[in-house]
């Protein structure tokens, strides 16, 4: 079988060479295009693949037409919106994700986001402690667990809302649960966003939900720009000049956002939350595993599109 790394953002040297001695010592075909500028480069790439490993790069239908060979397709991380699961579906080919594996380096970067706007942005101005700090969890599971270890070590007061756990599920985590989502934005001083960009959620943390926030409350957001409102969000901070917003996910009103509220606002450049050596190193690893292991057993246990 011939198994291919597509990654316009590639993994390190490293996890590429581990992928590899993986790949072949299963007894497969080893096969990279890196830092691809255009989708047409992907789809003439994929035409003899059997298998693929993606980061955030787009699995499109156009792309599954063009790959006659392909049965699996490995996203390394956690979210999964940048594949067509219904397109993947109707050619046959399981799409897997790799749960688990970037969890602690977003989890890290999610706390250090509201150390940072806590403390204004490392500037000279006057900050606050994050201690004694309520701290609400949107969706709570490998990520929001972890963001809830670190935030009681720092001494912050945990809750969570997950709507597939049940409340004594989110004690065993070490959160204590909230009913809804208005409890959660209501009584928490920093809210941390572990949402996927589902039809469901997309845009669904507006205005209504942000306004609720208490005063001088942050909003963290490490999951997906496509689950704020973004002209809910600008007329939330314009109303309330206490509030703050903070992503690793760049809102597309981001210079307008940065130029109204200034030191409120902050965004990353390009997607940081799985960019750490060990994170980059751990999802490459797992979706070769993962790979092989169908393969070999037909093991589809991290399944997406069932």
């Amino acid at each position: 079988m011939k198994v291919l790394i597509a990654t316009q953002k590639p993994f390190s040297a490293a996890a590429v060479a581990g992928i590899k001695e993986i790949v072949t010592g299963a007894g497969h075909e080893f096969a990279a295009l890196e830092k691809y500028a255009d989708a047409s480069e992907l789809i003439a790439a994929v035409a003899d693949v059997d298998a693929l490993i993606i980061r955030s790069d787009k699995v499109t239908a156009e792309v599954l037409d063009a790959a006659k060979n392909l049965k699996i397709v490995v996203r390394a991380g956690a979210g999964f919106d940048n594949v067509d699961l219904a397109a993947a579906t109707a050619h046959n080919v399981v799409v897997m994700n790799t749960p688990g594996q970037n969890s602690n380096a977003v989890a890290e970067l999610a706390v250090a986001m509201m150390i940072f706007m806590a403390r204004t942005q490392f500037t000279p101005a006057t900050g606050s402690e994050v201690q004694g700090k309520r701290l609400g969890i949107q969706a709570f599971g490998n990520v929001g667990r972890l963001v809830g270890a670190k935030a009681k070590a720092l001494g912050m007061e945990v809750y969570a809302l997950d709507p597939f756990l049940k409340p004594e599920q989110i004690e065993a985590g070490g959160a204590k649960p909230v009913s809804d989502l208005n409890e959660l934005y209501s009584g928490s001083d920093f809210v941390s966003i572990h949402i996927p960009a589902l039809p469901s959620t997309i845009k669904s943390i507006g205005y209504d939900l942000i306004t609720r926030m208490p005063k001088g409350a942050c909003l963290v957001n490490t999951a997906r720009k496509e689950v704020i409102d973004e002209e809910g969000l600008e007329k939330a901070l314009e109303e309330r000049p206490d509030l703050k917003y903070v992503t690793d996910v760049m809102p597309d009103n981001y210079e307008t956002l940065r130029e109204k509220f200034g030191l409120r606002v902050f965004a990353t450049p390009k997607k940081m939350g799985a960019q750490t050596a060990e994170a980059n190193m751990n999802a490459g690893l797992a979706a070769a595993r993962q790979i092989c292991d169908f393969f070999a057993t037909g093991n589809t246990r991290f399944q997406v599109n069932k």
